[in-house]
């Protein structure tokens, strides 16, 4: 074991490992029916009936391209290689999807209807439903960390429960269990409320997390000096907290921006439920779906950067 780490160590051994098991990898593809094969059938051959030796020749051939690739890459800079890499991966992505010969005159025509309406509205929706989920966590996670019984045990019943349920059963119950009890719900508000609570159960472990963080001596100290406790937990904790707060919030809702996709099953006009109705009218669905798929991609890179200049917000305060 010893002697294969030093091994791994020496560069020129790194290489040859890298590219021996990208050898193996492609040949196990088999890209003989790829342009590839087509390329190369000069030397192999018709690719079909090139056998090992076709197959051998056409991993060989990407193997290489791949080993110049990292070389150069690696000679960049390092925010290069960062967009190197991220452009790279894009294109094999989209030459992915390009090989299932879609039609992009069909994705032309309806992707402003997509972003326009079925966007629109799921960021609506998100957008109210971490609004309201962040003060359902707030309240709970404090009646969690209360000495009052009574407050522990309901808020310990809702944690369990919601985050015991699927967030699909959850909004079924809402949407079609509360009118069995008199109350008839839209489906917008009963997709914001399922969503609201499900993860106001989750982001309650988060809020709870992020206040037992902050020193006690912070809440100590306030209670020395005479300040009321409510007082001492909105002017000196919460603000404390919310260094630890903001990050995984951030992540519950881009986690949410994407659940979201599941209120469609009751109606509600967002992505999801778009890209679905739009694509079988002309029998275009995977046209539909994959564009939705990047909208959400999109969608979740806008929200990231925004998350990441709040998380920045806070630091700077944390240093002053």
């Amino acid at each position: 074991m010893d002697s294969l780490t030093t091994l791994l160590e020496r560069r020129p051994a790194r290489w040859l490992l890298l590219a021996f098991i990208s050898l193996l990898f492609f040949m196990a593809v088999d890209l003989r029916g790829s342009a590839l094969g087509d390329l190369l059938r000069p030397a192999i051959g018709e690719p079909a009936e090139s056998g090992l030796y076709g197959r051998f020749a056409c991993a060989l051939v990407v193997t290489a391209l791949l080993m110049v690739n990292f070389a150069i890459v690696l000679r960049l800079p390092r925010h290069l290689q960062v967009l190197a890499v991220w452009l790279e991966l894009l294109l094999l992505f989209l030459a992915f999807f390009y090989s299932f010969d879609l039609s992009y005159e069909f994705i032309g025509r309806k992707i402003g209807f997509l972003i326009t309406q079925g966007a629109v509205t799921t960021i609506y929706i998100s957008m109210i439903s971490i609004a309201i989920a962040s003060l359902i966590a707030l309240f709970a996670a404090l009646a969690k960390m209360s000495s009052n019984p009574f407050l522990f045990g309901i808020s310990t019943f809702y944690i369990s429960f919601f985050r015991g349920l699927p967030l699909l059963m959850q909004i079924y119950l809402i949407y079609i269990g509360l009118p069995a009890l008199g109350f008839v719900i839209d489906p917008v508000p009963a997709g914001i409320i399922a969503l609201s609570v499900c993860y106001g159960a989750y982001m309650a472990e988060i809020f709870r997390a992020g206040i037992q963080g902050v020193p006690k001596g912070q809440a100590e100290a306030a209670a020395a000096l005479g300040i009321r406790p409510f007082l001492t937990m909105r002017k000196i904790v919460l603000p404390q907290a919310m260094k630890l707060i903001v990050p995984p919030t951030g992540n519950q809702f881009i986690a949410m921006l994407k659940d979201s996709s599941l209120v469609s099953v009751v109606g509600v006009w967002e992505l999801t439920f778009l890209a679905r109705t739009q694509g079988r009218s002309e029998f275009k669905h995977l046209e539909m779906l994959i564009t939705a798929s990047l909208i959400y991609w999109a969608l979740s890179i806008v929200f990231e950067l925004i998350q990441a200049r709040i998380e920045a917000h806070y630091g700077r305060g944390d240093k002053r």
